[in-house]
């Protein structure tokens, strides 16, 4: 990520193990004090294309990642390991099926998703993805893709579908929602489907890794009142946090400490708007109203 900043409206995203990869990378050649020249002048490339290979905005050859771990004086073995992570690190994900459907700043969103230990999420205007129901997800995905063909609208809605099958993962990630009760009052599809949408979200509620918070209309104006994000954190020390925001015609992923810890105290200040009974009680009202 350039500068902690990718604004991937037409460009790929780093994906999990390729971050991992580059860090690693990078801590090898200053652990064995080779410069950004040095390593750039043993692939007869520049500086640049090292330092994009250490932040994963390139991809990473398998004979690039064996050179550079020679230069730095590493043994077979474990030049051998990095390759073979390399090659890990290259092999598409599962989502990589509906490539014809996933925009490419989108499919890094989906990798960063599957391995983080941790999610944090800010929705003004819709239920998060990996809560909604098929029969909300197909409205949603109707209206921001008014040109799909019907096969192509349902594709998109199978892989909507299909990344919720990570919180019921055996080492589910944690995840944290906090929505505005606009969401609610957004009729999505029409009643029925609102209310199914809620019922959704009660039952999922009561899960011990996720948590749906409620913003109400009382709280008046907030700090968080923008787009909507997304906050990833990791088990693997070598990557960062990250945090993901939508704009028209794209994404950005920031990896900037000031810029993960804005979005992280404006996730935390918004929590404290409401409660778990407070937020319980707005779905079960709007159930109702839908009923």
């Amino acid at each position: 990520m350039s500068e902690g900043r990718s604004n991937a409206g037409g460009t790929s995203a780093p994906t999990v193990l390729r971050m991992i990869l580059g860090r690693r990378l990078q801590d090898r050649r200053q652990g064995a004090g080779v410069s950004l020249e040095d390593a750039a002048r043993a692939l007869r490339v520049t500086p640049l294309t090292i330092r994009r290979l250490e932040k994963a905005e390139v991809t990473l050859k398998p004979l690039y990642v064996e050179k550079l771990l020679e230069t730095y004086g590493a043994d077979q073995q474990e030049r051998d390991e990095f390759v073979a992570f390399a090659e890990r690190a290259n092999e598409p994900g599962w989502w990589h099926t509906y490539r014809d459907v996933l925009p490419s700043w989108f499919s890094a969103y989906v990798s960063l998703e599957t391995g983080a230990t941790t999610l944090r999420t800010y929705e003004p205007h819709y239920a998060t993805g990996l809560l909604q129901t098929r029969a909300y997800a197909r409205s949603v995905l109707s209206g921001g893709f008014p040109n799909d063909s019907d096969a192509d609208l349902e594709r998109r809605v199978n892989l909507r579908l299909r990344r919720q099958a990570l919180l019921e993962r055996s080492d589910a990630p944690t995840l944290w929602v906090v929505m505005e009760e606009a969401v609610l009052h957004r009729v999505v599809g029409g009643p029925e489907v609102m209310r199914e949408q809620i019922e959704r979200l009660l039952e999922v509620s009561e899960l011990a890794h996720v948590s749906v918070d409620v913003v109400p209309f009382t709280a008046g104006a907030h700090v968080g009142a923008c787009a909507p994000f997304t906050y990833f954190r990791f088990a693997e020390p070598e990557l960062p946090d990250v945090v993901y925001t939508e704009i028209l015609s794209g994404a950005m992923y920031l990896d900037q400490r000031s810029d993960v810890v804005a979005h992280l105290e404006a996730h935390n200040r918004m929590s404290l708007l409401t409660s778990d009974a407070q937020s319980r009680a707005l779905l079960n009202h709007m159930r109702k109203e839908y009923s």
